[in-house]
């Protein structure tokens, strides 16, 4: 079924927001950026409408097994009572001495959102470290929710994160159906995708943090990243 869509300048003439005292340059500007979102916003849905339509991916056929917080798992085990698993792969090695600032701002955003994740699927946590060192971590950072594991013998991460064992995040997604497990997707874009004056990532951004700065004018910047510790404690 094909939808035909008003065009994007029409709807945005309909908006009839305005502000104290900016002038008619601001609000021409402004209104030919609005049909500009109102695009970016259906491109979002066509591919995520895409995404939702790939053909059935690989059956996992290993017996993946994990050191969770609790003893070990395997990866059947990992999906609860649900149909579909995420597992993020974050950055926390053994040859790290702290995990990833970046990895940790985007586990920090869902730390809050995994009861809500949860009503519709399982979320995982998985790093390369002994499961000691991402249960101190996890600690430290006052996390609750969020349910972290060991890839200790790393089968998983270099079948489905990095064939060199590279210290590097992964975003999979599994379906279980009928008792058979299958890859989903997986983020696949890596730095040599970027676009020149960009910095290398993933479309959409899964941690918010971008998604607020690129509302500013400042922007998410070209120099900045997130930090595992501030002044004052923040």
């Amino acid at each position: 079924m094909t939808t035909t869509f008003i065009p994007a300048n029409e709807l945005a003439a309909r908006n009839h927001a305005s502000f104290p005292n900016e002038s008619d340059d601001y609000r021409r500007a402004r209104n030919a950026l609005l049909a500009e979102e109102i695009e970016l916003r259906r491109h979002i849905e066509r591919v995520a409408e895409l995404r939702r339509q790939l053909p059935p991916g690989g059956e996992v056929t290993k017996d993946y097994r994990f050191e969770g917080e609790n003893g070990p798992v395997t990866l059947a085990d990992l999906f609860g009572g649900k149909d579909t698993l995420i597992i993020y792969s974050y950055m926390f090695g053994p040859q790290r001495e702290k995990p990833c600032p970046m990895c940790t701002s985007l586990m920090g955003a869902w730390e809050r959102k995994v009861p809500d994740i949860e009503q519709r699927v399982a979320l995982a946590l998985l790093a390369r470290s002994p499961i000691e060192r991402l249960m101190a971590a996890k600690k430290a950072r006052g996390w609750t929710r969020l349910k972290v594991y060991s890839d200790g013998d790393g089968t998983f991460t270099r079948d489905y994160v990095s064939a060199e064992d590279a210290d590097v995040p992964g975003y999979t997604v599994f379906t279980r159906r009928d008792g058979i497990i299958r890859h989903f997707w997986s983020s696949e874009m890596n730095g040599k995708m970027a676009d020149p004056g960009q910095d290398p990532r993933g479309a959409p951004d899964l941690d918010p943090l971008w998604t607020l700065l690129d509302t500013t004018p400042e922007g998410r910047g070209k120099d900045w990243y997130p930090k595992l510790e501030y002044p004052n404690g923040g």
